[in-house]
């Protein structure tokens, strides 16, 4: 059985690493894996271009064409 324990703090990480020693279960610690920061880059450059009104509109017509 897997269970994921969600926003632990620090200091409380030692503690349930004992007990869980104790108890024989293993502990695998999964670090969250940050965005790719060039990807990250594009999408505010993105974002920004369409505050700037640097965008083209198209219809659904349009954008069905392109699939075909």
């Amino acid at each position: 059985m897997d269970i994921t324990l969600k926003n632990v703090k620090k200091k409380d990480f030692p503690v349930l690493k004992s007990l869980a020693k104790s108890l024989g279960f293993e502990i695998i610690e999964e670090k969250e894996k940050p965005y790719n920061p060039e990807f990250v880059k594009e999408i505010l450059e993105a974002a920004e271009e369409v505050r700037q009104g640097k965008y083209e509109k198209i219809s659904m017509e349009e954008l069905d064409k392109l699939w075909k």
